[in-house]
């Protein structure tokens, strides 16, 4: 039997790497969309790489599947990659060379009219298992269940270093010990420098849903939930402790009061970086974004169309950006290759994931960060130029007693 006749596939992929970069492995499923019978399966392994270029190499591999299978059906691919749907669907801009080269290759094979589907990683299952049989040498290539429509030419492959997005991890051992907390840096890179970001714990202005900026504003103080919230993400990093070598916090009064508390479970000090410190919002600070949009209704759309674009008497994003990346490369160069807990705050952290993974500061409204929540980049100095490249471990993870929202797929 062939793929003739079918009018629309699916393309289920993914990738991984342990260690990120390390060994890496693409999946790919191809599926009749009306029936959901799989129609052919791609699970192999490309070397040395990142997630994202596991990724990418999952797409191809997909891509190739449905041109050798099906090549006249419409195709919908699906995938848990954030950055890589985003980026295909031309939302996200492509910065990174070695993503540029892939990105053009997945085009190229993408029949007209493809569409891009981003999926909970639980609803992805199948690729990720073709990709993890693939890493543990229980599989290796393409199983069909029909015959090829057209001549196959080439196995999909894809090698190089770029900026990782890890899936969620089962415990943060997992994650980070070693070989991931100290993973292996690529050719011409030096040892990663990683940052264990933790936002700060909930306070009576985050449970109202109010504006509550850095050091000019109102600053409460952690509520009762908010200690409770940090306790217990501050049990789950000393899983780590052997790792961390320092807290660093936002000077502001509820990053302080979450990085004692992480600190004295880790028996570390904390170190003080005002360059992480939450956006200044001048006169909205206290205010909820109800009574902001009634009192300065147009502030409040420039704000949210033009990141350059501040509150009265407050700071824009690219005001934020440039200080945080600031405070980013003083703490590469005093903690070099080590690992640092960083307390810090929601447009913060949400600047430096973006910054890692070479998506655009508008990207900050497409994410959605929970209270004393962790999320781990690691930077990669490119000893001939100096550059630092990011790569993201895992974002918004949250202890077992507290995973609902990412449970529900929202990323």
């Amino acid at each position: 039997m062939t793929g003739a006749g079918r009018r629309t596939v699916l393309i289920e992929a993914d990738g991984g790497s342990r260690g990120n970069p390390g060994s890496a492995a693409y999946g790919a499923v191809l599926k009749d969309a009306v029936t959901g019978e799989v129609l052919a399966e791609d699970g192999t392994t490309i070397g040395f790489a990142t997630n994202n270029v596991a990724e990418y190499s999952g797409l191809i591999a997909g891509l190739r599947l449905a041109a050798e299978f099906t090549p006249d059906a419409k195709v919908e691919v699906r995938m848990d990659s954030k950055l890589v749907v985003e980026q295909m669907a031309g939302r996200w801009k492509i910065k990174h060379p070695d993503m540029r080269v892939l990105a053009d290759e997945a085009l190229a094979l993408a029949p007209a009219g493809t569409v891009y589907t981003w999926v909970p990683r639980e609803q992805n299952g199948h690729a990720d298992r073709l990709a993890n049989e693939a890493l543990d040498g229980v599989r290796s290539g393409v199983t069909a269940a029909i015959e090829p429509a057209v001549v196959r030419v080439a196995d999909s492959a894809g090698d190089g270093a770029g900026d990782g997005i890890a899936d969620e991890p089962e415990s943060l051992v997992e994650e980070l010990e070693s070989p991931a907390a100290t993973p292996v840096a690529p050719p011409g890179m030096g040892s990663p420098t990683t940052l264990v970001l933790v936002r700060h714990g909930v306070t009576p202005h985050t449970t109202g849903r109010k504006f509550s900026g850095g050091l000019g504003g109102d600053n409460p103080a952690l509520s009762a939930e908010g200690r409770a919230q940090i306790t217990e993400a501050a049990e789950w990093l000393t899983e780590l402790r052997d790792h961390i070598s320092v807290v660093v916090s936002s000077p502001v009064r509820r990053t302080r009061e979450s990085a004692e508390i992480i600190a004295a479970k880790l028996g570390l000090p904390v170190e003080e970086e005002p360059g992480f410190a939450e956006m200044e919002f001048g006169d909205w600070d206290g205010m909820t974004f109800t009574e902001v949009g009634e009192k300065d209704k147009a502030g409040l759309e420039a704000w949210f169309a033009d990141m350059a674009a501040s509150p009265p008497g407050g700071e824009s994003f690219l005001t934020v950006q440039a200080r945080v990346l600031e405070a980013l490369a003083r703490l590469l160069k005093k903690h070099a290759g080590k690992t640092v807990v960083v307390v810090s705050h929601v447009t913060p952290i949400k600047t430096l994931v973006a910054h890692a993974v070479d998506a655009p500061l508008e990207s900050l409204f497409r994410m959605e960060l929970s209270p004393a929540a962790v999320s781990v980049l690691s930077f990669y100095e490119d000893l001939a130029t100096g550059e630092q490249k990011g790569s993201m471990r895992f974002f918004n993870a949250l202890p077992a007693g507290r995973r609902t929202l990412l449970d529900t797929g929202r990323w």
